[in-house]
């Protein structure tokens, strides 16, 4: 979609929920998406492209969705379809497996992880903003899930935000093939940069 040339001074991985609820076996929501996950081998994708900007020493961000916790939403007044179903299934609740970001994606030391987003979008009443200001930068590489939820929201409101964001197509998922032309095809490419696959953008940063 476009020629890919990052400055690595400015260019940040931005990782978003990678929790064992979404793309470990036995996670609350594997069962849904693992047709799709599976087809594009999203989960080796994600971490092909982690692994590369980790050895290319790319500061790596991650935007992780709010973990249950008891009294989260009982007493609100006003709550969003996403969040009455985040109440309902429980799902990433704190403290157990499934809230867990799965091993292989853990972050490691001087990688800095935002705090918990409660609806889609990793910027929203989070310091996703400020941290990645601070730390001086502008593009973005984002992988992660679901496709036309939590990703979808996070690249719509980098580029309201001035930033040039990469999707990486192949290092996402979602419940069904329509959903994820509709977040990649149809929705995204008003908002990225550029749409490209994990081959791609590691070939990219790995020259960095």
């Amino acid at each position: 979609m476009a020629n890919l040339k990052y400055d690595k001074e400015i260019t940040a991985l931005l990782v978003i929920d990678t929790y064992n609820d979404f793309i470990s076996e036995g996670g609350k929501v594997w069962d849904r998406l693992k047709t799709v996950a599976e087809a594009n081998d999203c989960i080796p994708h994600m971490l092909q492209v982690l692994n590369a900007a980790r050895k290319t020493e790319l500061r790596v961000f991650y935007a992780l969705h709010r973990r249950y916790r008891p009294g989260d939403y009982e007493t609100w007044k006003y709550i969003a379809p996403v969040q009455k179903a985040a109440w309902l299934h429980k799902a990433f609740e704190y403290g157990t497996w499934g809230g867990e970001i799965r091993r292989e994606f853990e972050p490691q030391p001087g990688e800095i992880v935002a705090q918990e987003h409660w609806g889609s979008s990793g910027f929203a009443n989070t310091d996703l903003d400020l941290q990645l200001k601070k730390h001086g930068i502008h593009q973005l590489i984002i992988m992660g899930l679901i496709a036309r939820t939590c990703v979808e929201a996070t690249v719509r409101y980098a580029a309201e935000l001035g930033y040039e964001a990469t999707m990486v197509k192949d290092a996402t998922a979602d419940y069904s093939d329509e959903e994820m032309h509709a977040a990649l095809d149809i929705n995204i490419p008003n908002y990225a940069s550029a749409i490209v696959t994990t081959n791609e953008v590691v070939d990219s940063i790995s020259s960095l």
